[in-house]
């Protein structure tokens, strides 16, 4: 199998065949990001020779694979001909696959239109793991993500019109110290306009060699206490008013939250609150500043 550098897949995608696509990130520039530090290149797409050697070897070793999610940071960016010559790649292995997952981001939906999302939809293609961090659009621009939340909701809604369901990334502690409230209440109207399946919650950790920590030494931004990104979570939920899964399942969580919503809503607040009420913001940092990889 051909894999490049640290291999990154939502925790929700654990049972799903990983081939990788593409390596690296299209974009490569927010300031918070570290994840593929360890590439020599910023973004590159595998030669399909490549992905098509992949694919027959799992074949040999896997007879019916449900899904398969495509490697890399946005692998959603390749043209809508490239992905549907892949989804034909996977037909070929795997005649009786069901759906195809991968990272994308916000900026690579706007160049595809609605009938080329649908004819992507009728290939497999759902699920779609978007980082889309806040609604903060202050933030958004200060971290360099390269859209606002009009884009984030604009595009999702074509996706929402090809029946393409997707997943968010959502960064706690995004926003900065002093922001918590701000960003998560912004953050629960664009998401409320939205029908996100699965909302990940990753708490922000901030790494040395990454230009946000380069920020802080300049004094351009502040990071928030441990119970602050706990506090900005439970506003958040309190402020959801859709019908969707919201999970903190990845290492930079240092509390866990497993709930569907608006079902659990009551309860995850309860769990969070007391976490914030009895937790010592001390414990919390020590776990945070010795965690040396996401």
């Amino acid at each position: 199998m051909h894999y490049t550098g640290t291999i990154w897949r939502p925790p929700y995608e654990a049972y799903s065949l990983l081939i990788q696509v593409t390596a690296g990130c299209t974009h490569h520039s927010c300031k918070f990001c570290t994840l593929y530090e360890d590439l020599p290149f910023k973004f590159k797409l595998s030669p399909f020779s490549e992905i098509e050697q992949d694919l027959a070897e799992a074949s040999k070793y896997y007879h019916k694979v449900p899904r398969v999610f495509f490697t890399g940071a946005n692998p959603f960016v390749l043209s809508t001909e490239k992905l549907k010559t892949l989804a034909k790649m996977v037909k070929e292995y795997f005649p009786k696959y069901e759906t195809i997952g991968c990272f994308a981001r916000i900026t690579d939906i706007t160049p595809k239109t609605v009938e080329e999302l649908r004819e992507l939809r009728a290939l497999g293609y759902d699920g779609i793991t978007i980082g889309v961090e806040t609604g903060d659009d202050e933030m958004l621009a200060f971290m360099n993500k390269g859209f606002q939340s009009k884009d984030t909701i604009e595009q999702c809604k074509k996706l929402e019109a090809a029946n393409i369901s997707y997943n968010f990334f959502y960064l706690t502690g995004i926003s900065g110290a002093g922001r918590a409230e701000i960003g998560a209440k912004e953050t629960a109207k664009v998401f409320n306009q939205l029908h996100p399946r699965i909302i990940e919650s990753s708490m922000l950790t901030i790494y040395k060699n990454s230009e946000l920590y380069e920020e802080i030494q300049k004094g351009n931004w502040r990071e928030e206490s441990e119970i602050e990104k706990l506090i900005e979570l439970k506003i958040l939920i309190e402020n959801l008013k859709i019908t969707t899964r919201i999970v903190t399942d990845g290492a930079s969580n240092l509390i866990q939250v497993r709930g569907n919503l608006p079902k659990d809503k009551e309860k995850l607040m309860k769990h969070l609150q007391y976490q914030i009420s009895n937790v010592d913001e001390s414990v919390l940092r020590e776990y945070r500043v010795n965690l040396r990889h996401l």
